[in-house]
């Protein structure tokens, strides 16, 4: 009986241009807002082996820095961010770019009026149900070009999030 062989994945190579923006962006990166979950993000960021690393810091940093009652923490495996209920989760196993879930929470709310009441004059939400859309972003690059676009989304989104109970 012939063996098999596991075959690993070939590790994905982050260029030296890469890892010197994603140190600094993560220098830049906003005051702590006292979690300890952000630590268990710091963790899961530094284990990360990600082609988009650098914009995966940026948008961090921009999600962040959009109002100070967000927090963020490690929820379905990848950086998730929160006011009294989480709203934001990165999508890291996009096959093209990083993606960042917006939502409302786990539970769905078919009966959310989101879409008629977020504006999104640049186009970034891609809509998958009345509580949920999907902003793609091709590199790093594409997330600076669109950073205000995205922070005025996110300012908008959190609106929406219930409040704590």
């Amino acid at each position: 009986m012939p063996s098999r062989t596991s075959k690993k994945p070939a590790a994905r190579k982050t260029t030296s241009r890469n890892a010197a923006a994603a140190r600094a962006i993560a220098a830049r990166a906003p005051a702590r807002r006292g979690s300890a979950s952000d630590g268990d993000v710091d963790a899961l960021l530094a284990g990360l082996k990600h082609p988009h690393e650098p914009a995966i810091l940026r948008l961090r940093e921009i999600i962040r820095g959009v109002d100070r009652r967000i927090a963020e923490s490690v929820k379905w495996n990848a950086p998730s961010f929160a006011t009294s209920e989480h709203f934001a989760t990165f999508h890291l196993r996009a096959r093209a770019g990083v993606q960042v879930v917006l939502h409302l929470g786990a539970k769905a709310r078919p009966d959310a009026r989101l879409r008629s009441a977020i504006a999104d004059p640049a186009g970034l939400l891609d809509w998958r149900a009345p509580d949920r859309a999907i902003v793609t972003f091709r590199d790093l690059d594409d997330g600076e070009a669109k950073r205000d676009a995205f922070a005025a989304l996110i300012r908008q989104w959190i609106r929406f999030v219930p409040p704590a109970a």
